[in-house]
């Protein structure tokens, strides 16, 4: 049998009546390179078909890249936020013509220790660390080895750059909705956990409150673990508090789940009794509930594509080139469903 020919650089630009140097700025993406958009997608039809790549190796050693960046994913790619997250980083990093490398860890420092190092020997050129929730966290000391941008964290020396979501922004909008249809007592099931989104949903909870003239009451706020049971609990110990109140906001959808159960139990209906609004936009909870979930949605495909393009702009840079440190806060926008309806008076 006769071996097959490897088609290499030269044999692609005479075929597509280019030069070398054009093939290979093309194939590699080289931001620089003066071509066409036609002359762009004659070149790539030609390669693909004489079935010609160009030799990433190659490139990686003349770059002294590997054109590898880690994704630390701590506990994310067991839940339903990581789809969107990694989705966002993914593009990105293909649309600069780079590979990404998921490694799953867990809150366990040394857990993470050892997933770092699993990284670093794959030579990656730079990490993403994304955290179950957004929390303030210590970043792995493996990690100043490489540039690292943290997703749905904050560092507690604050040296490290990070995109989280507006926790707070998006709480008042959930519960500036519930004003806008003519609520005011609204009661708000919430974490337990000493985090920065339990903070700051309460804070926009009570902005809202505050920007409508609405007094607040702190009988209102019961904090659960943030599950279903939990929102279970929380939403029975605040529908029984008289007067009732017209809608509950919650600290995430499944503890929304609960609060349904809890309204069911005693009678209410949803939204004709109680308007319910979440906060995640955990499709197979929010669109899976009768009536559908009216809930705020975090920003994970957003938060990915910008953590990919900060690290990408840290690439190759040293010393006063590097780009400053930079912490980023996204919107958290809200997506209307059915579980909200205008105020009824309680009888």
């Amino acid at each position: 049998m006769a071996r097959r020919k490897t088609v290499g650089i030269r044999d692609v630009a005479r075929e597509a009546q280019v030069s070398v140097t054009t093939v290979s700025h093309i194939l590699n993406n080289v931001s620089y390179a003066r071509a066409s958009e036609e002359t762009r997608q004659r070149v790539r039809d030609t390669a693909a078909r004489l079935g010609y790549g160009p030799n990433r190796m190659a490139r990686s050693l003349r770059l002294q890249r590997s054109e590898m960046i880690g994704l630390l994913s701590e506990d994310i790619a067991t839940t339903p936020h990581a789809g969107r997250i990694l989705l966002g980083a993914q593009e990105t990093a293909r649309e600069a013509g780079l590979t990404l490398v998921l490694i799953n860890t867990t809150q366990s420092a040394t857990d993470t220790e050892r997933d770092v190092e699993a990284l670093l020997r794959q030579q990656v050129d730079g990490v993403l660390y994304a955290t179950m929730y957004h929390r303030v966290v210590e970043v792995p000391e493996g990690l100043g080895s490489v540039p690292t941008v943290l997703i749905d964290a904050q560092d507690v020396r604050g040296k490290v750059s990070s995109v989280v979501p507006d926790e707070a922004a998006g709480a008042a909008a959930a519960v500036q909705e519930l004003i806008d249809h003519g609520h005011r007592r609204i009661g708000f099931i919430t974490n337990t956990d000493d985090v920065p989104a339990t903070h700051g949903r309460l804070a926009g909870y009570r902005a809202s409150l505050e920007g409508a003239g609405v007094p607040f009451d702190s009988s209102l706020v019961v904090a659960r673990v943030s599950e279903t049971e939990g929102g279970y609990e929380a939403a029975l110990a605040v529908l029984r508090s008289s007067p009732r109140p017209t809608a509950l906001f919650c600290y995430n959808d499944r503890m929304a789940m609960g609060a349904y159960r809890a309204a069911a139990e005693l009678g209410l209906r949803v939204p004709d009794d109680l308007s319910i609004v979440g906060f995640d936009n955990q499709e197979i909870v929010a669109e899976g509930l009768y009536p559908s979930l009216t809930t705020v949605a975090l920003p994970h495909y957003e938060m990915g594509r910008w953590a990919m393009k900060r690290l990408i702009a840290m690439l190759g840079t040293d010393g006063e080139d590097a780009p400053p440190v930079e912490h980023v806060v996204l919107p958290c926008p809200l997506i209307r469903r059915e579980s909200v309806a205008v105020a009824r008076a309680i009888g």
